[in-house]
Protein backbone atom coordinates (compact mmCIF):
# COMPACT_ATOMS: atom_id res chain seq x y z
CA UNK A 1 0.00 0.00 0.00
CA UNK A 2 1.36 3.35 -1.43
CA UNK A 3 2.19 5.32 2.33
CA UNK A 4 0.02 8.10 3.27
CA UNK A 5 2.49 10.49 6.04
CA UNK A 6 -0.07 12.33 8.57
CA UNK A 7 0.52 14.43 11.39
CA UNK A 8 -1.89 13.32 13.98
CA UNK A 9 -3.57 15.80 16.54
CA UNK A 10 -4.26 13.29 19.30
CA UNK A 11 -2.15 11.20 20.80
CA UNK A 12 -1.45 9.96 24.29
CA UNK A 13 1.75 9.16 26.54
CA UNK A 14 1.39 6.28 29.04
CA UNK A 15 3.67 7.80 32.17
CA UNK A 16 5.79 5.06 33.90
CA UNK A 17 4.14 3.81 36.91
CA UNK A 18 6.14 5.58 39.61
CA UNK A 19 7.01 8.79 37.85
CA UNK A 20 5.74 11.16 40.84
CA UNK A 21 7.68 9.36 42.76
CA UNK A 22 11.22 10.04 40.66
CA UNK A 23 10.18 13.51 39.77
CA UNK A 24 8.36 14.70 43.02
CA UNK A 25 9.04 13.69 46.75
CA UNK A 26 7.88 11.15 48.69
CA UNK A 27 5.08 13.00 50.25
CA UNK A 28 3.57 14.40 47.10
CA UNK A 29 4.35 11.65 45.17
CA UNK A 30 2.06 9.64 47.40
CA UNK A 31 -0.87 12.00 46.94
CA UNK A 32 -0.43 12.15 43.28
CA UNK A 33 -3.01 9.83 41.16
CA UNK A 34 -2.32 6.31 40.19
CA UNK A 35 -4.43 3.71 38.95
CA UNK A 36 -4.43 -0.19 39.47
CA UNK A 37 -6.11 -3.12 38.17
CA UNK A 38 -8.52 -5.07 40.49
CA UNK A 39 -9.92 -7.19 37.79
CA UNK A 40 -9.72 -7.89 34.29
CA UNK A 41 -12.98 -5.06 34.15
CA UNK A 42 -12.45 -2.49 36.94
CA UNK A 43 -9.45 -0.28 37.73
CA UNK A 44 -9.37 1.79 41.03
CA UNK A 45 -8.25 4.97 40.47
CA UNK A 46 -6.37 7.05 43.68
CA UNK A 47 -6.25 10.50 43.88
CA UNK A 48 -5.09 12.58 47.05
CA UNK A 49 -6.72 9.87 49.58
CA UNK A 50 -9.52 9.26 47.86
CA UNK A 51 -10.41 6.27 45.62
CA UNK A 52 -13.07 5.25 43.36
CA UNK A 53 -13.44 2.79 40.90
CA UNK A 54 -14.39 2.38 37.05
CA UNK A 55 -15.23 0.02 34.57
CA UNK A 56 -12.50 -0.67 31.78
CA UNK A 57 -13.26 -2.94 28.36
CA UNK A 58 -11.89 -6.17 29.60
CA UNK A 59 -8.61 -7.43 27.68
CA UNK A 60 -9.92 -9.51 24.91
CA UNK A 61 -8.68 -10.03 20.94
CA UNK A 62 -11.73 -10.55 18.42
CA UNK A 63 -11.31 -12.50 15.43
CA UNK A 64 -13.02 -11.59 11.65
CA UNK A 65 -14.54 -14.04 9.58
CA UNK A 66 -11.83 -15.44 8.26
CA UNK A 67 -9.56 -15.08 11.09
CA UNK A 68 -7.43 -12.17 11.20
CA UNK A 69 -7.30 -9.85 14.45
CA UNK A 70 -9.69 -7.23 14.42
CA UNK A 71 -9.44 -6.09 18.29
CA UNK A 72 -6.40 -6.31 19.78
CA UNK A 73 -7.22 -4.79 23.15
CA UNK A 74 -4.76 -6.48 25.46
CA UNK A 75 -2.31 -5.51 23.16
CA UNK A 76 -0.33 -2.20 23.63
CA UNK A 77 1.91 -0.67 21.11
CA UNK A 78 6.17 -0.58 22.15
CA UNK A 79 6.61 2.74 22.09
CA UNK A 80 3.48 3.78 24.64
CA UNK A 81 6.01 4.38 27.66
CA UNK A 82 9.10 4.37 25.68
CA UNK A 83 9.57 7.75 23.42
CA UNK A 84 12.42 5.86 21.50
CA UNK A 85 10.62 3.25 20.79
CA UNK A 86 7.78 5.00 20.10
CA UNK A 87 9.49 6.30 17.06
CA UNK A 88 9.61 3.29 15.59
CA UNK A 89 5.97 2.48 15.92
CA UNK A 90 5.20 6.15 14.12
CA UNK A 91 7.70 5.50 11.28
CA UNK A 92 5.77 2.31 10.34
CA UNK A 93 2.42 3.75 11.16
CA UNK A 94 3.33 6.63 8.82
CA UNK A 95 2.86 9.36 11.72
CA UNK A 96 5.68 11.91 11.36
CA UNK A 97 4.79 14.66 14.36
CA UNK A 98 2.09 14.52 17.05
CA UNK A 99 0.54 16.13 19.96
CA UNK A 100 1.02 14.15 22.58
CA UNK A 101 -1.75 14.32 26.09
CA UNK A 102 -0.95 12.55 29.26
CA UNK A 103 -2.49 9.27 30.49
CA UNK A 104 -2.66 8.80 34.00
CA UNK A 105 -1.90 12.63 34.20
CA UNK A 106 -5.20 13.66 32.70
CA UNK A 107 -6.65 12.74 36.75
CA UNK A 108 -4.78 15.54 38.02
CA UNK A 109 -7.69 17.42 37.28
CA UNK A 110 -9.41 16.09 40.30
CA UNK A 111 -6.51 17.20 42.79
CA UNK A 112 -8.06 20.03 44.92
CA UNK A 113 -4.81 20.96 46.63
CA UNK A 114 -3.44 24.47 45.04
CA UNK A 115 0.34 23.63 46.12
CA UNK A 116 0.08 19.65 44.94
CA UNK A 117 -0.96 20.36 41.88
CA UNK A 118 1.19 23.45 40.91
CA UNK A 119 4.51 21.58 42.51
CA UNK A 120 3.35 18.29 39.78
CA UNK A 121 2.58 20.56 37.16
CA UNK A 122 6.17 22.29 37.07
CA UNK A 123 7.79 18.45 37.94
CA UNK A 124 5.89 16.55 35.46
CA UNK A 125 6.98 19.17 32.13
CA UNK A 126 10.13 19.06 33.15
CA UNK A 127 10.00 15.61 32.86
CA UNK A 128 8.35 15.98 29.30
CA UNK A 129 11.21 18.31 28.02
CA UNK A 130 14.08 15.91 29.06
CA UNK A 131 12.82 12.46 28.85
CA UNK A 132 10.14 12.46 26.07
CA UNK A 133 10.24 15.84 23.38
CA UNK A 134 14.13 15.72 23.81
CA UNK A 135 14.10 12.09 21.67
CA UNK A 136 12.67 13.87 18.72
CA UNK A 137 11.85 17.82 19.09
CA UNK A 138 11.04 18.15 15.72
CA UNK A 139 8.55 15.54 15.89
CA UNK A 140 7.28 14.87 19.21
CA UNK A 141 4.31 17.62 20.78
CA UNK A 142 4.13 16.89 24.72
CA UNK A 143 1.03 18.82 26.37
CA UNK A 144 2.18 21.18 29.41
CA UNK A 145 0.03 19.98 33.02
CA UNK A 146 -1.34 23.06 34.33
CA UNK A 147 -2.01 23.94 37.86
CA UNK A 148 -5.50 25.58 37.74
CA UNK A 149 -6.90 26.16 41.17
CA UNK A 150 -5.23 29.41 40.62
CA UNK A 151 -5.58 31.99 37.83
CA UNK A 152 -2.00 33.55 38.78
CA UNK A 153 -0.45 29.57 39.07
CA UNK A 154 -1.67 28.61 35.76
CA UNK A 155 -0.07 31.93 34.17
CA UNK A 156 3.52 31.50 35.82
CA UNK A 157 3.41 27.43 34.38
CA UNK A 158 2.24 28.77 30.43
CA UNK A 159 5.09 30.84 30.69
CA UNK A 160 7.75 28.49 32.46
CA UNK A 161 6.08 25.73 30.00
CA UNK A 162 6.88 27.86 26.99
CA UNK A 163 10.75 28.92 28.56
CA UNK A 164 11.50 25.43 28.20
CA UNK A 165 10.21 24.66 24.94
CA UNK A 166 6.87 23.22 25.52
CA UNK A 167 4.29 24.56 22.53
CA UNK A 168 0.49 23.71 23.58
CA UNK A 169 -0.74 23.68 27.51
CA UNK A 170 -3.43 21.03 28.60
CA UNK A 171 -7.04 21.95 29.64
CA UNK A 172 -10.01 20.18 30.72
CA UNK A 173 -13.20 20.52 28.90
CA UNK A 174 -14.38 21.96 32.18
CA UNK A 175 -12.97 24.17 35.14
CA UNK A 176 -11.97 22.46 38.22
CA UNK A 177 -14.57 22.24 41.42
CA UNK A 178 -14.58 25.88 42.96
CA UNK A 179 -13.28 27.88 39.72
CA UNK A 180 -15.00 29.90 37.60
CA UNK A 181 -15.63 28.52 34.00
CA UNK A 182 -13.46 29.40 31.07
CA UNK A 183 -16.30 31.75 29.57
CA UNK A 184 -15.60 34.39 32.75
CA UNK A 185 -12.89 36.91 32.27
CA UNK A 186 -11.00 35.94 35.58
CA UNK A 187 -8.92 33.47 32.69
CA UNK A 188 -7.85 37.19 30.57
CA UNK A 189 -4.54 36.52 32.36
CA UNK A 190 -3.83 33.09 31.12
CA UNK A 191 -5.45 33.90 27.56
CA UNK A 192 -2.85 36.74 27.33
CA UNK A 193 -0.28 34.97 28.65
CA UNK A 194 -0.76 31.84 26.01
CA UNK A 195 -0.95 34.30 22.91
CA UNK A 196 1.95 35.92 23.99
CA UNK A 197 4.26 32.96 24.03
CA UNK A 198 2.92 31.58 21.32
CA UNK A 199 1.40 28.52 23.21
CA UNK A 200 -1.60 26.56 21.58
CA UNK A 201 -4.58 26.23 23.92
CA UNK A 202 -5.07 22.49 24.10
CA UNK A 203 -8.54 20.70 25.11
CA UNK A 204 -8.86 17.30 24.82
CA UNK A 205 -12.47 15.58 24.80
CA UNK A 206 -14.00 13.26 28.04
CA UNK A 207 -11.64 15.34 30.82
CA UNK A 208 -14.14 17.83 32.85
CA UNK A 209 -12.66 17.62 35.84
CA UNK A 210 -16.48 17.83 37.70
CA UNK A 211 -16.85 14.38 36.95
CA UNK A 212 -13.32 13.09 35.92
CA UNK A 213 -11.37 11.79 33.19
CA UNK A 214 -13.68 9.52 30.55
CA UNK A 215 -16.08 9.02 33.22
CA UNK A 216 -19.33 6.83 32.90
CA UNK A 217 -22.53 8.85 32.72
CA UNK A 218 -24.92 6.51 31.47
CA UNK A 219 -25.83 3.25 32.45
CA UNK A 220 -28.09 0.30 30.60
CA UNK A 221 -29.22 -0.46 27.07
CA UNK A 222 -26.67 1.36 24.51
CA UNK A 223 -24.47 2.72 27.62
CA UNK A 224 -21.34 1.83 25.98
CA UNK A 225 -22.30 4.61 22.39
CA UNK A 226 -23.72 6.59 24.92
CA UNK A 227 -20.77 7.73 27.01
CA UNK A 228 -18.82 7.07 24.26
CA UNK A 229 -20.75 10.10 22.37
CA UNK A 230 -20.94 11.71 25.64
CA UNK A 231 -17.62 12.60 25.73
CA UNK A 232 -17.86 14.61 22.55
CA UNK A 233 -19.74 17.24 24.06
CA UNK A 234 -17.14 18.86 26.37
CA UNK A 235 -14.90 20.12 23.50
CA UNK A 236 -17.98 21.64 22.00
CA UNK A 237 -18.72 23.41 25.12
CA UNK A 238 -14.84 23.91 25.40
CA UNK A 239 -14.94 26.36 22.27
CA UNK A 240 -18.00 27.62 22.52
CA UNK A 241 -17.29 29.08 26.11
CA UNK A 242 -13.89 30.54 24.20
CA UNK A 243 -15.74 32.25 21.21
CA UNK A 244 -18.82 33.44 23.14
CA UNK A 245 -17.05 34.33 25.95
CA UNK A 246 -14.82 36.74 23.77
CA UNK A 247 -11.26 35.15 24.28
CA UNK A 248 -10.65 34.52 21.31
CA UNK A 249 -11.68 37.82 19.71
CA UNK A 250 -9.73 39.51 22.43
CA UNK A 251 -6.41 37.51 21.33
CA UNK A 252 -6.85 36.94 17.78
CA UNK A 253 -3.37 34.98 17.74
CA UNK A 254 -4.37 33.08 20.39
CA UNK A 255 -5.01 29.40 18.92
CA UNK A 256 -7.31 26.27 20.20
CA UNK A 257 -7.20 22.53 19.81
CA UNK A 258 -10.27 20.46 20.41
CA UNK A 259 -8.52 16.79 20.29
CA UNK A 260 -10.34 13.88 18.96
CA UNK A 261 -13.94 15.19 19.18
CA UNK A 262 -14.33 15.13 15.85
CA UNK A 263 -14.79 17.83 12.97
CA UNK A 264 -18.08 18.18 11.29
CA UNK A 265 -19.39 19.85 14.86
CA UNK A 266 -17.64 22.99 13.95
CA UNK A 267 -19.73 24.15 11.08
CA UNK A 268 -23.05 23.34 12.80
CA UNK A 269 -21.87 25.27 15.93
CA UNK A 270 -20.62 28.10 14.27
CA UNK A 271 -24.39 28.33 12.26
CA UNK A 272 -26.14 27.92 15.79
CA UNK A 273 -23.73 30.60 17.38
CA UNK A 274 -24.37 33.16 14.57
CA UNK A 275 -28.05 32.40 14.96
CA UNK A 276 -28.32 33.48 18.62
CA UNK A 277 -25.81 36.51 18.26
CA UNK A 278 -28.77 37.96 15.68
CA UNK A 279 -31.53 36.65 17.10
CA UNK A 280 -30.96 37.25 20.59
CA UNK A 281 -28.82 39.99 20.14
CA UNK A 282 -30.23 42.42 22.93
CA UNK A 283 -29.08 39.29 25.16
CA UNK A 284 -25.66 38.82 24.02
CA UNK A 285 -22.78 39.81 26.21
CA UNK A 286 -20.24 40.52 25.39
CA UNK A 287 -20.07 42.35 21.73
CA UNK A 288 -17.67 40.59 19.51
CA UNK A 289 -16.17 42.30 16.79
CA UNK A 290 -16.46 39.45 14.45
CA UNK A 291 -19.56 37.12 14.27
CA UNK A 292 -18.99 34.03 16.36
CA UNK A 293 -18.31 31.54 13.22
CA UNK A 294 -15.64 33.56 11.87
CA UNK A 295 -14.25 33.40 15.23
CA UNK A 296 -14.31 29.86 15.49
CA UNK A 297 -13.19 28.98 12.11
CA UNK A 298 -10.05 31.11 12.23
CA UNK A 299 -9.03 29.79 15.48
CA UNK A 300 -10.04 26.61 16.50
CA UNK A 301 -8.69 23.65 15.00
CA UNK A 302 -10.47 19.56 15.89
CA UNK A 303 -8.93 16.83 15.29
CA UNK A 304 -10.57 13.28 14.59
CA UNK A 305 -9.72 9.46 13.74
CA UNK A 306 -12.50 7.40 11.46
CA UNK A 307 -15.25 9.98 11.12
CA UNK A 308 -16.21 9.35 7.24
CA UNK A 309 -17.82 12.83 7.71
CA UNK A 310 -14.92 15.04 8.78
CA UNK A 311 -12.89 15.56 5.10
CA UNK A 312 -16.23 17.35 3.95
CA UNK A 313 -16.28 19.78 6.95
CA UNK A 314 -13.33 21.04 5.40
CA UNK A 315 -14.64 20.31 1.13
CA UNK A 316 -17.91 21.09 1.91
CA UNK A 317 -18.78 23.59 4.35
CA UNK A 318 -15.68 25.56 4.33
CA UNK A 319 -14.19 24.78 7.90
CA UNK A 320 -10.06 24.68 6.85
CA UNK A 321 -9.13 23.92 10.31
CA UNK A 322 -9.27 20.02 10.49
CA UNK A 323 -6.47 18.00 11.59
CA UNK A 324 -6.27 14.31 11.87
CA UNK A 325 -5.28 11.87 15.00
CA UNK A 326 -4.44 8.45 15.49
CA UNK A 327 -5.00 8.49 19.11
CA UNK A 328 -2.10 6.25 20.07
CA UNK A 329 -2.63 3.90 21.45
CA UNK A 330 -5.97 3.73 22.76
CA UNK A 331 -8.31 1.31 21.94
CA UNK A 332 -10.20 3.14 19.52
CA UNK A 333 -7.22 4.79 17.73
CA UNK A 334 -5.39 3.77 14.48
CA UNK A 335 -2.43 1.74 15.66
CA UNK A 336 -2.19 -1.08 13.28
CA UNK A 337 -4.18 0.03 10.72
CA UNK A 338 -3.12 3.76 10.42
CA UNK A 339 -2.64 3.52 6.47
CA UNK A 340 -5.97 1.57 5.71
CA UNK A 341 -7.52 4.51 7.92
CA UNK A 342 -6.37 7.54 5.84
CA UNK A 343 -6.38 5.93 2.64
CA UNK A 344 -10.68 5.16 3.65
CA UNK A 345 -10.86 8.69 4.32
CA UNK A 346 -8.48 10.41 1.67
CA UNK A 347 -8.03 8.07 -1.25
CA UNK A 348 -10.81 10.27 -2.76
CA UNK A 349 -10.70 13.77 -1.64
CA UNK A 350 -8.64 16.36 -3.62
CA UNK A 351 -5.15 16.53 -2.82
CA UNK A 352 -5.22 19.75 -1.38
CA UNK A 353 -7.94 18.70 0.99
CA UNK A 354 -5.74 15.89 1.92
CA UNK A 355 -2.43 17.91 2.47
CA UNK A 356 -4.36 20.40 5.05
CA UNK A 357 -6.16 17.64 6.67
CA UNK A 358 -3.17 15.47 7.27
CA UNK A 359 -0.31 17.99 7.22
CA UNK A 360 -0.74 21.47 6.93
CA UNK A 361 -3.22 22.42 9.91
CA UNK A 362 -0.81 20.74 12.21
CA UNK A 363 2.15 22.80 10.76
CA UNK A 364 0.48 25.77 11.18
CA UNK A 365 0.03 24.86 14.97
CA UNK A 366 3.35 23.70 15.18
CA UNK A 367 5.58 25.36 13.08
CA UNK A 368 8.90 24.36 15.16
CA UNK A 369 7.83 20.50 13.53
CA UNK A 370 10.17 19.32 10.82
CA UNK A 371 8.48 18.65 7.63
CA UNK A 372 7.10 14.65 6.72
CA UNK A 373 8.23 12.52 4.04
CA UNK A 374 6.64 12.98 0.89
CA UNK A 375 3.45 10.93 0.64
CA UNK A 376 4.37 8.00 -1.73
CA UNK A 377 0.27 8.23 -3.05
CA UNK A 378 -0.39 9.44 -6.22
CA UNK A 379 -2.75 12.27 -6.83
CA UNK A 380 -6.98 11.85 -7.17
Amino acid sequence: MDKIWANSGDSHFLEPADLWHQIMPKAQADRMPRTEMISDSEELVTVDGKSFTRKVPKIMTAKGATGESIVEMSHRPPGSRDATLRMKDLDEEGIWAEVMYASIGLWCALIEDRALIRDAARAENEWLVSEVMSVAPDRLVPTALMPLLDVADAVAEAQHAASIGLKIINMPTGAPPGMPDFNDDSWEPLWAACEEAGMVVGFHIGTDSASGPLSAMHRGPGGAVLNYVETCYGGLRAATKMVSGGALDRHPNLKVLISEGGATWVPFIGDRMNEAYRQHGMFVRPQLSRLPKEILFSQVYASFQHDESAPAAMSAMGYNNVMWGSDYPHLEGTYGHSQKTLHELFDDVSPEVRQRITRGAFEELFPHVSAAPASSVSAV
